[in-house]
């Protein structure tokens, strides 16, 4: 009979010993109704290493999972890829319980370090490119800075061909399984998907960048290992290409139509314009921000070429669901969008304005100055938006097709 919190094995020297973390439904914004896993990884070599540590609250599973291959007062060696918190919470916890011989991070992970904890941890700053040797396992540091913090490393396991690849490559999801082929298809595109939207897509650049580099390195990769989510081993050509795809932005006839409503006036407008999209030949998503989070909505925008923004106006003002979900996604810096705006007012309508400024700041290219409709919308009104749509459809097939 097995125990709780066993490792996982995962090559020949290599032991899964994060968390599961079944509960999380918010993670800073991010809605995760699938939950998440801190992925830390146990490297059996000469020197015992263990690869980042995992969320404060979830430091006994970890330490069980370590005892279950070895005593944790062997581990000689302690890195850290990553120093956010869900990685490095129980770190100065861990170092005081293991005693290691050698402690490593970045250049600025050690600055981040020691600003988290204040604790003086005696950690050695290794650069890019650099080498350490295990004894019998040699491990290369590949600094990644800003995706997706300025601390962020890779770490490659030559004899094994291990990328440890800390947030990149990852997805919110608790599950049982600790590998890619394990899990269905689907649950991976979506959860994917919207983990690079709402965690990288600010830093697409330099994943096209990063992309490169690893392609000129030319490294062997069996496993990429990443701090969230299952470990890829069949799928590894698959999310390569999608994180290149989804890093160009390239735009699509997709028109996302994100809206709210207090008397359905603006309701009704969003489903003319999505008839419009659909009549002009583009492909419509309505989002009703009621009943929608925003952390889905910026994954609907991923693969958009065309965002609409829909909403009455409320004491002169947007209603505060837009402002909510715009203040998130100008942060994520969406790009290649072009976009309008619409909605219902009573008296004095300045929320049509407000997103339009907005859209503008985010780089959207406006193709109208928008429809507004005081009150009720009758089918004049209605026509209208719906020319809204093919509007923006029109705009979009020339962009694609150019």
């Amino acid at each position: 009979m097995g125990k709780l919190f066993e490792a996982v094995k995962i090559s020949d020297s290599v032991y899964w010993v994060g968390a599961i973390d079944w509960a999380i439904r918010d993670f800073h914004g991010y809605s995760t109704n699938r939950g998440s896993t801190y992925n830390a990884y146990l490297i059996m070599a000469d020197k015992i290493t263990l690869l980042d540590t995992v969320k404060a609250p979830f430091k006994h599973e970890l330490m069980t999972r370590i005892s279950s291959v070895v005593d944790p007062s062997e581990i000689s060696v302690v890195i850290s890829n990553h120093s956010e918190m869900d990685h490095s919470g129980c770190l100065p916890d861990v170092i005081a319980e293991v005693r290691p011989d050698e402690i490593y991070a970045s250049t600025m992970g050690v600055k981040a370090l020691g600003k988290h904890f204040h604790a003086g941890l005696p950690i050695t700053a290794v650069k890019d490119g650099e080498r350490l040797s295990l004894g019998n396992r040699s491990l290369t540091f590949l600094e990644t800075r800003m995706l997706h913090w300025p601390d962020s490393m890779f770490t490659y396991l030559e004899e094994e061909q291990i990328l440890f690849a800390q947030d990149a490559f990852g997805m919110h999801l608790a599950s049982a399984e600790r590998f890619d082929d394990e899990i269905e298809d689907h649950i991976l595109d979506y959860e994917s998907a919207k983990y690079y939207a709402n965690i990288l897509m600010p830093f697409s650049p330099l994943v096209t960048k990063l992309l490169a580099r690893v392609k000129e390195l030319d490294l062997p990769i069996r496993l990429v290992a990443p701090d969230h989510g299952p470990i890829w081993r069949t799928g590894i050509p698959k999310i390569l290409e999608s994180y290149a795809r989804w890093a160009r932005q390239e735009p699509t006839t997709k028109a996302v139509v994100a809206y709210d409503t207090m008397w359905q006036s603006t309701a009704k407008m969003a489903v003319a314009v999505a008839d419009g999209l659909t009549a002009g030949g583009a492909t419509p998503r309505v989002v009703p921000l009621r009943s929608s989070h925003r952390s889905d909505l910026a994954m609907e925008i991923l693969d958009a070429g065309a965002l609409i923004l829909g909403s009455p106006t409320i004491n002169q003002q947007m209603f505060p669901t837009l402002a909510d979900v715009l203040t998130y996604l100008k942060g994520l810096k969406p790009l290649n969008l072009v976009g309008a705006a619409f909605g219902s007012y009573g008296w004095s309508g300045e929320a049509v304005g407000y997103l339009n400024d907005l859209l503008k700041q985010m780089k959207v290219e406006l193709v109208s100055d928008g429809v507004k409709v005081q009150y009720v919308p009758d089918d004049n009104a209605l026509n209208e938006c719906r020319a809204l749509g093919v509007l923006v459809a029109d705009r979009l097939k020339r962009t694609v097709a150019a």
